[in-house]
């Protein structure tokens, strides 16, 4: 409890009562599904656990007084067993990189042994999981003795977590599916029950980070392409949960009864605005998730940081401190990640993440992020006109505010961890001026969302020295 409100925690599945595994299979095969994921049980399950590993990152107040800080490699962490045996599993992984090295020659898109790789690690995944996971997590006792397996189902997202080897890419679905692959661990009890956060942190900072770290290394060795890019409008080629969870370990100290604060910063962490200045990102990205993603930008990319990451330099303007950024994350994750067809297309869905509906939820929303995709009839496709949703739209966990209910009996408006869609008033945007008018671009999958929360922004100067547009700003940061 937090001053009378529940936070909500990813249930586990009795482990004495049989459960009914279902091979997991694609179910968003049209814009208008994405409306309808909003509001199952995977979506609310998705987001339960991503609240949860978010709010372990929060600094937190000792009974002493003191804070407790939780930055990368720390020795205030303390690894379970099964973080300890995923860690194990990703250097497996590692190590099969050194076994397919990368094709010689020119190449303009990604690297064709990446393929092999690829292929090496399908056929070792069955044994990977054996070896890697708790016995008692793929041994879950099944109602179905001839059907699927607990091991069916994790292996559809283990196998999804790293990249296409069709397309030769890597992006925010593929690390969803990472984060579902952990949530099922999750889910069925494979992780030790501790004090709220605890286990938590351990999976952030012993298994994502390294995940992510591993994720970036086959990127560079295989030079995968971004995974539907939103190009410059993309707050990042490939990764996004790197920017929440990094946010959160510079926010303001929490107890455990507090809520989670929507502004302010813990003492004396780094200025948003060092995002841009590679001396101090290379400073903070041996001990910040935020930091690291943004260093690895700086590794494979060139040239003034608020030309090639606009919306990252917009962001970096936020006066108001790393929860008012961290709150803007969340609510950026639900739009351009788990709201855009492009990136939950191929999201399976089994028993453990279902697509049966949430109980609580409202009938699926129309909403922008269905527009320029695969539709069942004409009629139900979006026009241009509803670009910018109506207060009456998709009542996910970030559009509390608005008029009406919510999809998931835990979004309603200030409940633990939902921003408002305010949450970023009264902030000057950080952006270069000639920035053009994304309120007049046709709404689809590549299109910035234009939410109540999107209006105009007035316009800032560039820094010092540039020259040339910028062409976007955050839709969040004002």
């Amino acid at each position: 409890m937090t001053d009378g409100i529940p936070v909500r925690m990813l249930p586990i599945l009795d482990p004495s009562a049989g459960h009914s595994f279902v091979e997991p299979s694609k179910k968003i095969n049209e814009g208008q599904d994405v409306s309808t994921f909003l509001t199952t049980k995977a979506y609310v399950d998705i987001m339960t656990f991503l609240l949860q590993l978010n709010r372990s990152l929060f600094p937190a107040k000792l009974p002493d007084g003191s804070v407790q800080t939780w930055p990368l490699n720390t020795d205030a962490v303390e690894f379970s067993a099964t973080v300890r045996q995923l860690q194990y599993l990703l250097s497996k992984l590692e190590g099969i990189v050194a076994e397919v090295p990368p094709d010689t020659g020119p190449r303009r898109f990604g690297n064709i042994s990446f393929r092999r790789w690829y292929e090496v690690v399908e056929k070792r995944a069955s044994d990977l999981l054996d070896e890697c996971l708790p016995s008692e997590v793929l041994q879950t006792k099944s109602s179905d003795p001839e059907g699927p397996t607990a091991k069916v189902e994790l292996m559809a997202y283990f196998l999804g977590s790293w990249g296409s080897p069709q397309r030769l890419d890597y992006g925010t679905g593929h690390e969803l599916s990472f984060l579902a692959f952990l949530a099922g661990i999750w889910k069925l009890n494979g992780f030790p029950k501790s004090s709220p956060g605890v286990e938590e942190r351990a999976i952030v900072l012993g298994v994502i980070e390294p995940y992510l770290e591993l994720v970036r290394s086959i990127i560079k060795t295989y030079t995968l392409e971004p995974a539907g890019s939103h190009g410059v409008w993309g707050l990042d080629d490939h990764s996004f949960i790197s920017y929440i969870f990094g946010s959160a370990q510079l926010s303001p100290a929490i107890s455990e009864t507090d809520r989670v604060p929507e502004e302010g910063s813990l003492p004396n962490a780094p200025d948003p605005g060092g995002v841009a200045k590679a001396n101090i990102v290379e400073k903070e990205r041996k001990g910040n998730l935020y930091f690291s993603a943004v260093g690895f930008i700086y590794d494979v990319k060139r040239g003034p940081f608020w030309e090639h990451s606009p919306m990252l330099y917009d962001i970096s303007g936020i006066r108001t401190g790393w929860a008012k950024i961290n709150k803007g994350m969340i609510k950026m994750y639900n739009a351009e990640v788990l709201s855009k067809f492009p990136v939950v297309q191929h999201f399976p869905f089994g028993s453990l993440f279902s697509w049966e509906r949430d109980p609580n939820a409202l009938p699926p929303p129309t909403s922008v992020h269905t527009a320029s995709v695969p539709q069942a009839r004409p009629k139900e496709a979006v026009s241009s006109s509803t670009a910018r949703m109506p207060e009456s739209g998709t009542k996910a966990p970030w559009a509390s505010g608005a008029a009406g209910g919510t999809a998931a009996p835990w979004a309603s408006a200030g409940r633990e961890g939902i921003p408002s869609p305010s949450v970023f008033s009264g902030n000057t945007p950080r952006v270069p001026p000639s920035v053009p008018d994304t309120s007049r671009l046709p709404p689809g999958p590549m299109a910035p969302t234009r939410a109540p929360w999107a209006k105009p922004q007035p316009e800032r100067q560039a820094p010092t020295g540039s020259s040339g547009d910028v062409p976007t700003k955050a839709p969040w940061a004002k």
